[in-house]
């Protein structure tokens, strides 16, 4: 899949454990060659930010948060690029915590038309 993802936002489909990213969390990403970052926000999550790369259909990143309580927590996520019937981009995601405990895997669709956070 050669489709960029540069100024595209998505939001996951699935609310995640409170202090994460949920429903109501919004990322921007950015594309430049094989690199990708985002900046992201809402629900729990003040900001945000990912960095990292793409090959071909997968991404591989690093990312940290600023939550509301005023905590932060960072990770490493690789993601599957994947297209939908309706022509937006999904990306699956398994992810580890390196800040604290835990791992697990959520789900983040394109939001249609020209979204912004």
């Amino acid at each position: 899949m050669a489709r960029s993802l540069d100024g595209l936002v998505f939001a996951p489909v699935a609310d995640q454990a409170p202090g994460q990213v949920g429903r109501q969390t919004r990322f921007e990403y950015h594309e430049q060659d094989d690199r990708v970052w985002a900046e992201y926000r809402g629900g729990d999550v003040a900001m945000g930010c990912l960095v990292g790369t793409r090959a071909g259909s997968t991404l591989d990143f690093r990312y940290v948060q600023l939550r509301l309580d005023g905590t932060t927590a960072s990770g490493h996520c690789t993601s599957l690029l994947t297209e939908l019937p309706d022509g937006r981009l999904r990306l699956e995601e398994t992810w580890t915590w390196e800040s604290q405990e835990g791992s697990g895997t959520s789900v983040v669709e394109q939001l249609p038309g020209r979204a912004t956070i």
